[in-house]
């Protein structure tokens, strides 16, 4: 029995080592770490259970029956995030440039398959050259297999993907689906097409950095939700994310311990600008009513005239959407109206209720946004909000304009309460346009037009430029003081704890994608 426990041990111990010190040390000097070391730092110590170390690749093609490497160049197993099931595969960039092959592929079904029976996170740290190029179409099925299982899995259990290295071609899509992408800055990056066939069909000069590195992804594509600067500070990120997130979709979130106290917020009685053309920074609205420190953003970069993030109220997790007026004024386009369309559909899909904060003008006007769908984009965001039957609270800081107010969450497409501030201004249009547009003809023929316009203007502000209106007709529950907001929401979303809907029944809706 002893030779065969060392023997036992030699494979281990090969298995260990994945393509050998010299290709370790390599990925070190890339600023790099090893598909083990980075499940080190991801895992609660000493949690990790391997599955599949002793795999081997079954390719006799151009010789590759001389070269195998115990584990195929994926390490997969589970282990435990601050005491929490997860189910894990960490891509070796050491072992034949981390490729996907039959038995690779094979390996990271097996950990789906097991998250989805047992209902727990899944969590792929994905670092590979692609598909392996010996195994020609049976590595592209691999690649099918897993696509397959990240759409079985999802709004299941929470999916999340950290690029660590290179992820282009048909790799990109099994991240694509999954429900969050971490990048780490100057070490990786994402695309279809790398730059050399970029150049050879288009003739564009790129690197793969301008390409598909992080900040691309993170500030133009809107790929990535989470730029981290190196790999230690992704996987803190991935940990953090999953603090906010139940085990599947049959759950709620952990909360925290929380007692009770004063939770009047003198502040926000004063944080709006005197003129209300004049912007503020919604994050300081939602810094005062949340539990303090607890707001973690997501797609910070990219679509910044509207802010998404995970937060606590509380104790208790929530998804917040807040229109930003610090940038373009708060408008609705085509990227805010996806980039808020996507955090709502995954905050419902694990009943994380949203708090939505609502400050807008409207949606953005342009030729650039019509020919860019921003009809279908616009309601995307329109058609997540409907869908969703977690509880869901609007808090109408100021301007709640056209149809932008029906889409920020209103009373009429499902809120179970809509608060408004006596900041508020709930109507069709601004009142400098609705002025224009109702007395024109009395306008143009006044002694002193611009007169008359100042006027008229005055009038429908006095009229519609408020929230009492709305409050009469019932689509605004409460007009509260701001200091109140944080003490409401926290009582409100008690009330709304035992929540049920019944929709009619149906396979899935068809979202306008």
């Amino acid at each position: 029995m002893n030779k065969k426990i060392a023997l036992l041990q030699q494979k281990r111990d090969e298995a260990l080592k994945g393509g050998g010190e010299q290709r370790i040390e390599s990925q070190h000097k890339k600023g790099k770490l090893t598909a083990r070391e980075r499940l080190h730092f991801l895992l609660d110590e000493g949690s990790f259970e391997e599955i599949g170390m002793l795999v081997t690749h079954r390719s006799v093609d151009f010789g590759m029956q001389k070269e195998q490497y115990p584990g195929d160049g994926v390490v997969t197993g589970y282990g435990t995030v601050n005491g929490r099931t997860v189910y894990v595969f960490s891509q070796d960039f050491t072992v034949f440039g981390g490729s996907l092959s039959e038995t690779h592929a094979e390996k990271i079904c097996r950990i789906m398959d097991l998250a989805l029976q047992n209902g727990a996170p899944v969590i792929g740290l994905n670092d590979s050259g692609g598909a392996r190029i010996q195994e020609g179409v049976v590595s592209l099925g691999g690649y099918a297999d897993i696509f397959y299982r990240n759409t079985l899995a999802s709004g299941v259990v929470p999916q999340l993907s950290a690029i660590m290295g290179p992820c282009a071609g048909g790799a990109v899509y099994s991240p694509a689906i999954t429900d969050f992408i971490l990048m780490v800055e100057h070490t990786s990056y994402m695309f279809v097409t790398g730059p050399g066939v970029v150049k050879t069909v288009t003739h564009e000069q790129v690197t793969s950095e301008e390409l598909g590195g992080a900040g691309t992804h993170a500030t133009k594509s809107g790929v990535t939700h989470f730029a981290c600067a190196n790999e230690i500070q992704a996987l803190d990120r991935l940990k953090q994310l999953l603090s906010y997130m139940p085990q599947n979709c049959e759950e709620s979130a952990p909360s925290l311990p929380y007692e009770a106290a004063d939770e009047r917020r003198e502040k926000l009685d004063d944080i709006l600008p005197e003129n209300v053309s004049h912007p503020y920074d919604v994050r300081e609205v939602i810094g005062e009513v949340i539990d303090e420190g607890t707001f973690l953003e997501v797609h910070k970069d990219f679509a910044e005239n509207i802010v998404v993030g995970f937060a606590r109220l509380a104790g208790k997790s929530i998804g917040i959407v807040a229109n930003q007026p610090a940038f373009l004024a708060g408008v609705l386009d085509n990227h805010s109206s996806v980039k808020g369309a996507r955090f709502v559909r995954f905050c419902d899909s694990f009943n994380i209720p949203l708090l939505v904060f609502e400050d807008v003008p409207g949606f953005l006007p342009g030729t650039d946004q019509e020919w860019n769908a921003i009809i279908t984009n616009g309601a995307k965001l329109l058609y997540a909000f409907c869908e969703a039957t977690v509880p869901r609270i609007t808090v109408i800081t100021r301007k709640a304009y056209g149809g932008a107010y029906d889409v920020m969450n209103s009373k009429h497409i499902g809120a179970d309460m809509n608060y408004a501030w006596p900041s508020a201004e709930i109507a069709v249009m601004g009142a400098k346009g609705a002025a224009e547009i109702i007395f024109k003809r009395e306008i143009s023929a006044a002694a002193d037009p611009q007169a008359r316009w100042i006027e008229k203007e005055k009038e429908y502000s006095d009229i519609f430029a408020n929230p009492y209106r709305a409050a009469e007709r019932g689509f605004i529950d409460e007009v509260i003081e701001p200091s109140q907001t944080r003490a409401k929401l926290i009582r409100a979303f008690k009330m709304l704890e035992n929540k049920v809907v019944n929709n009619p029944r149906k396979k899935h809706g068809n979202i306008p994608l």
